[in-house]
């Protein structure tokens, strides 16, 4: 059961920051703490894709603060975000031989933490009158509960 919380959740780190979960879950492989040895993903722990994940999600943390860069609620993002959620779930669920329910359900996290994270950051940024607070504090949000997550795993 403790699994598939997880993997919603990993899917709603997905939702606030699309390649953060990924490159949580390559940490978590890469470091044993998910079990992915075996897998269709056991790939996902070796140096290359920790670090090029670990790459993409710099960029999108840095991407994430101009003010050019589109909605996450626009399909090409929130697809990006689906995919990445249900990707990440079914990660996690591989270590409890239940990847098509942790696909699901990080597809599902996915969801929630798209809608819910705009929301959250929309009234942020209206409390704080500026957007680039809200969005430091959701950094700070995806990153510690994307380590809280993985570090559970095992």
């Amino acid at each position: 059961m403790t699994l598939y919380v997880l993997a919603l959740l990993i899917g709603v780190i997905a939702g606030l920051r699309a390649m953060t979960a990924p490159a949580a879950v390559a940490w978590g492989a890469h470091l044993g703490w998910i079990p992915l040895a075996g897998t269709p993903l056991a790939w996902l722990g070796g140096n290359i894709a920790t670090w090029i994940f670990t790459a993409l999600a710099a960029v999108e943390l840095i991407t994430d603060q101009l003010p050019m860069t589109p909605s996450r609620k626009v399909p090409p993002q929130f697809g990006a975000r689906i995919v990445a959620g249900g990707f990440s779930g079914a990660a996690i669920g591989f270590a409890g031989g239940a990847w098509i329910v942790g696909a699901i359900l990080g597809v599902v996290g996915a969801v929630i933490g798209t809608l819910g994270g705009a929301e959250l950051r929309g009234r942020l940024a209206k409390a704080f009158k500026r957007d680039t607070p809200a969005a430091l504090v959701e950094d700070v949000i995806a990153l510690g509960g994307a380590y809280m997550i993985v570090s559970a795993v095992s």
